[in-house]
């Protein structure tokens, strides 16, 4: 059975400084991402161990391990993607096409609008969560969403395409408890093009999906 494995880190880890420093890039990759990774594929071999053995008395911890461990696994893969070093400003001067910058113009009016309400969610969540934006495929259009810890409050059948990590180990060591301007730094960070990457396959896999008998 295949397992997940703890993926490179797309640049070094002083790459997004002064916005995030390079020892908080390497203790969350390798100490955070990889204990999710770890917990995934633990919590796989006592769901395969509890199948063999057909026995039960577990399932509800070992389900929620699994859900808790493999969203932090999927978003951590997703964070480290949609930052770059030369990043920032706005989807409509960097995603190339516009398309993204359309996007977010119809769901939420303007790209401030869209800023102040993503930026809000991240910063007010309760103990530790996510500020997501996502593509919703029913309406086929972007929301925000507030997730707790890694997998709760998600909208069913949405896909992440930039995800803030308002987790404490993402940002104390050096905001301390300033949350909201860890937040208000992240935009200048922000890898509009790998965003735009996301929502280009979004659709196109909801469309697909859609159109399937």
């Amino acid at each position: 059975m295949a397992t997940y494995t703890l993926p490179d880190l797309p640049y070094d880890y002083s790459a997004l400084e002064p916005v995030i420093s390079g020892e908080i890039i390497e203790l969350h990759h390798d100490k955070h991402h990889a204990g999710y990774v770890k917990g995934a594929n633990d919590t796989l071999e006592q769901l395969a161990q509890a199948r063999e053995t057909d026995q039960w008395g577990t399932i509800n911890g070992l389900e929620k391990n699994l859900a808790f461990h493999l969203s932090g696994h999927i978003l951590h893969s997703i964070y480290w993607h949609n930052m770059t070093g030369d990043g920032g400003g706005e989807p409509l001067e960097r995603d190339g096409t516009g398309e993204l910058a359309d996007a977010v113009a119809e769901s939420f009016g303007s790209f401030a609008r869209f800023k102040a309400q993503l930026s809000k969610a991240a910063a007010t969540t309760q103990g530790s969560g996510w500020g997501v934006l996502a593509y919703e495929p029913v309406s086929g259009r972007l929301i925000v969403e507030q997730i707790y810890d890694h997998q709760g409050n998600v909208g069913q059948g949405s896909v992440p395409i930039l995800v803030f990590d308002a987790w404490e180990h993402a940002f104390y060591l050096q905001y301390r408890n300033q949350k909201v301007d860890f937040v208000e730094a992240m935009w200048r960070v922000v890898n509009w093009q790998d965003v735009a990457a996301r929502y280009t396959a979004a659709k196109q896999r909801a469309d697909t999906l859609l159109l399937a008998p």
